[in-house]
């Protein structure tokens, strides 16, 4: 079988690996949401979302990013060009996304607006992106008002639920970026009239510079000048740029300056032509904030009025921003024309020759929102906490503990970096463990990109000096789970198992990581490991992020299964590296050792030597334990029981031969040792011997997928459930006393119970699946090569295990096809999203989905860890 040739852009990705290498300094790293975040916020209580609101992103200049609709921005964020656009209803410009902050009634983190990621290129040298934008005035009010009236029995108020787009009385807005060279890109925005009625259009999109200089810290300002019918643009680090447009745009210029007295009521210090110029000018018919035309201004809007646009027809505008010591060449329709054609090419590489067009649509779809929430995070806590010279000292109250304080901890974190994102509006922040979901699914379309992610989050800017990943920007001192390693290895293997670099740069990092985890995590030295909540919120009848009584501890069971997942992982790229280099080897037995120790601890503990494992229950479940020694089972069937599964890892055959250390250490572990090595599991294919490590026995293998393929507990027709659904009419808990509630809860969470926002009470999360059904092919490898197991629990039906996985497999893709029963509707398809054609043309990446029906949850926007079904559509079989 032919190697297949590398296409354009496989060719422009092998010439940039590199952070600044040519075709990745532009792309579209604008964000989303910039107002909200803790980065903005300089107040007294520590609420980002009151601290720079809605009402204020378009009066009030950014300090360390900016937001929009489709942007497009280089590497450091320095200058922007994104969509914005009015409908002559509207009372303002529709410059960014809109959405409910926590406190005004947002229990799912939805933005109440529609757009998809159509398609993208890993280095941006083709994107497009939709966003449906309502003919009739924008119901902001109404979305504000009647969600804060509803409460959480009750699903929130979508815009869909207004009634503006009903007649598809909207303009599909599609902005598409593609470039003819590194520096020289095409931004073309088409917007077709979708409704049965002509309506009025103004397209505006704007170009700006970041706001650099009004904060002391830097003076010098960057220029944009009128030339001609275009811009001229002049920046120290990226140099003299053109924008060139098409005719009839009439160009307004003002600066990216806080228009103090919009924003604060006040007259000192307000600037002469203040960042609301444009929506003065076009929303309100008022020039008097614009700039004269000679004046050296920082932002522009470009302005082309629509009188009329008839149904069905498309209306649009061309930008193109050139370095000035370019050549343009080609013109922008063959740049559009080129870019599309090199992305049908690379991507028809990418995903496997006889994938159904169905699943095709998913993958590429996937891929391009998980390239278009790369976004530039720029973040420096000590400058953050100190605040800027030319600024309001910050209050006090800001170095003191959560919530006012934040990060505290954390000023060496420095990053101005290109990161992967869950999404580009309701998280626009990284998230730890999430990354590393995304690097597995980056890795198909970019590994050099998926690595320097797993890294970035090692460097020295990042981690804690005491080896702490940083959780998220809310507190990076929460504790994420331990994925990163395994992320790793997968990428590694995706990229054909030939950088050992790399596997030498996260292996060492990933060590002190480890040494955090172990000294911090393990309190009493048994083996057994805290963590809190651990990412997967309120899975527990109790915050277990919260402080215990006097005396107790929480023993965890998925904290103690991600060690030994942990262990099991760096075990895995020890035996690689000692491949190698021989230096490796004790390094790996040492993983070997501590692995052994924690799978000992997870059976028994303590003088009572009751264990997280319930014999009579066939279930792992979290331990609180007195200073007595005195234990009490936390007795709820939840995904924290199951992931004991995830700690297995089957021994290369060549590790007997070329690993001396390795090698006889576990020689006289399995003869001096005995009680340590239970979980050392010795199988036989073919006549030569197998080894298996794993905290699980065959049997309590057996028990434990008895219940997580039972349909009436974790399986459901979408992939594994978070919660037991044997607790649909709830249980109680006796802890200390007290008897606390659970129930299965299949959809949004009922409870406020740690912040709320998401639900691990029954829905199906997508990263756990993939780590479950990964870990069942590693059993079938050696230990359970031959098992044979009822799927599901009671059918009388045997399958084997990569069977099993496989099944699991195809039903998270199934959330993504379209359901011939349900009017095309996929299943993952959220209540709020309309049925019909052009609804249904645009598969949606929820953050979790329904326990029963599948239904798309949360974050609707969550082609981050989501993204994950590319993945399961693309991987080696």
């Amino acid at each position: 079988m032919s190697t297949p040739k590398p296409t354009a852009e496989h060719a422009r990705l092998a010439e940039s690996e590199d952070d600044l290498a040519p075709w990745r300094v532009w792309g579209p790293y604008l964000s989303a949401r910039q107002w909200g975040t803790v980065r903005e916020d300089y107040s007294v209580d520590g609420n980002a979302w009151d601290s720079f609101p809605f009402k204020q992103a378009h009066t009030r200049a950014y300090r360390w990013g900016d937001d929009g609709i489709a942007g497009l921005t280089d590497r450091y964020g320095f200058l922007n060009v994104a969509v914005a656009c009015w409908n002559g209803r509207d009372d303002r410009l529709k410059e960014r996304l809109f959405g409910l902050t926590n406190g005004q009634g947002n229990h799912g983190e939805d933005a109440k607006e529609y757009w998809w990621h159509l398609d993208a290129t890993p280095t941006h040298s083709y994107a497009q992106y939709l966003y449906r934008y309502p003919q009739a005035a924008f119901p902001y009010a109404r979305l504000v008002e009647e969600n804060a009236r509803r409460g959480r029995d009750e699903d929130e108020f979508e815009l869909s639920d207004t009634g503006v787009l009903e007649g598809d009385r909207f303009f599909d807005v599609v902005t598409t970026h593609a470039k003819n060279g590194p520096f020289d890109v095409v931004v073309r925005i088409e917007a077709t009239n979708c409704g049965p009625d002509p309506a009025p259009l103004d397209l505006v999109p704007q170009v700006w510079f970041r706001n650099t200089w009004s904060w002391g810290r830097d003076d010098r300002r960057p220029s944009l000048r009128r030339d001609g019918d275009g811009l001229l643009l002049q920046h120290d680090w990226l140099g003299e740029y053109r924008l060139t447009l098409d005719p009839g745009a009439r160009i307004l210029l003002c600066d990216n300056e806080t228009d103090v007295r919009a924003t604060f009521g006040g007259a000192d210090g307000q600037p002469a032509y203040p960042i609301t110029a444009v929506d003065r000018a076009v929303v309100h018919g008022d020039d008097s904030l614009l700039a004269p035309d000679d004046h050296v201004a920082t932002k522009a809007g470009l302005w082309w009025h629509f009188e009329q646009v008839a149904p069905g027809e498309t209306v649009g505008v061309t930008l193109r921003l050139t370095r000035t010591d370019q050549d343009a060449g080609a013109t922008a329709d063959e740049v559009v024309a080129r870019g599309r054609r090199e992305a049908d090419e690379f991507y028809g590489q990418v995903i496997p020759a006889g994938t159904s067009e169905v699943d095709r649509l998913v993958a590429r779809r996937a891929f391009a929102g998980l390239l278009w929430c790369k976004q530039l995070y720029r973040y420096d806590v000590r400058q953050w906490l100190e605040g800027d010279p030319a600024q309001p000292a910050p209050p006090p109250e800001r170095l003191q503990p959560q919530p006012a304080g934040r990060n505290t901890d954390w000023r060496t974190l420095s990053l101005a970096d290109v990161i992967s994102m869950p999404d580009e509006w309701e998280y626009p922040w990284f998230a730890c463990w999430d990354l590393a979901f995304h690097t597995v699914a980056l890795a198909h379309l970019d590994p050099w990109f998926a690595k320097e992610q797993l890294v970035l989050m090692c460097r020295e800017w990042a981690m804690h000096p005491n080896g702490q990943l940083p959780a998220y920007e809310w507190n990076f001192s929460d504790v994420n789970p331990p994925v990163h390693a395994w992320a790793a290895w997968q990428v590694y293997e995706l990229d054909g198992r030939t950088d050992t670099g790399f596997l030498v740069r996260i292996f060492t990092k990933l060590l002190l990581n480890f040494g955090w985890w172990v000294n911090r995590k393990d309190s009493d030295d048994s083996n057994l490991f805290e963590g809190g909540f651990l990412g997967m919120d309120n899975i527990g009848p109790f915050d277990r992020s919260a402080p215990l009584p006097e005396g107790q501890r929480l023993e965890q069971s998925d904290a103690t299964s991600w060690m030994a997942f942990f262990c099991l992982s760096l075990l895995r790229m020890g035996w690689e590296l000692a491949r190698i280099d021989r230096a490796w080897d004790d390094t790996a037995t040492k993983f070997l050792e501590h692995f052994l120790s924690i799978a000992e601890a997870m059976d028994s503990f303590g003088t009572t030597n009751v264990s997280l494992w319930d014999e009579d229950d066939g279930f792992f479940y979290d331990v609180v334990v007195d200073d007595d020694g005195s234990v009490t089972q936390v007795r709820v069937r939840s995904l924290v029981g199951l992931l004991p599964l995830l700690a297995v890892v089957c021994e290369p055959d060549w590790v007997r031969t070329d690993l001396a250390d390795y090698t006889a250490r576990m020689g006289w572990l399995l003869e001096r040792r005995p009680e340590l090595t239970d979980a050392v599991v010795h199988s036989e294919h073919d006549g030569s011997p197998d080894t298996t490590l794993s905290v699980l026995t065959n049997e309590r293998l057996q028990r434990l997928l008895g219940r997580m393929l039972d349909e009436g507990e974790f399986l459901s027709p979408h992939g594994i459930r978070s919660l037991s659904a044997v607790y649909r009419q709830g249980t109680t808990v006796p802890i200390d006393g007290a008897d606390l509630p659970i129930a299965y809860e299949p959809a949004e969470s009922r409870s406020n119970l740690f912040g709320g926002n998401s639900n691990w009470r029954g829905p199906v999360w997508f990263p756990i699946n993939l780590l479950l059904t990964d870990a069942l092919r590693t059993f079938a490898t050696d230990m359970a090569r031959d098992l044979q197991v009822e799927f599901p629990t009671g059918s009388g039906r045997q399958a084997g295990l990569v069977e099993v996985a496989d099944a699991i497999d195809d039903r998270l893709i199934a959330l993504f096809r379209p359901d011939a029963s349900a009017d095309g509707r996929r299943p993952s398809d959220p209540v709020h999203v309309p049925t019909g054609e052009r609804w249904q043309a645009h598969p949606t990446f929820s953050e979790y989905f329904h326990g029963d029906t599948g239904r798309g949850l949360g974050a609707s926007h969550q082609t981050g860890w989501t993204a994950g079904v590319a993945h399961l559509i693309c991987r080696p079989r």
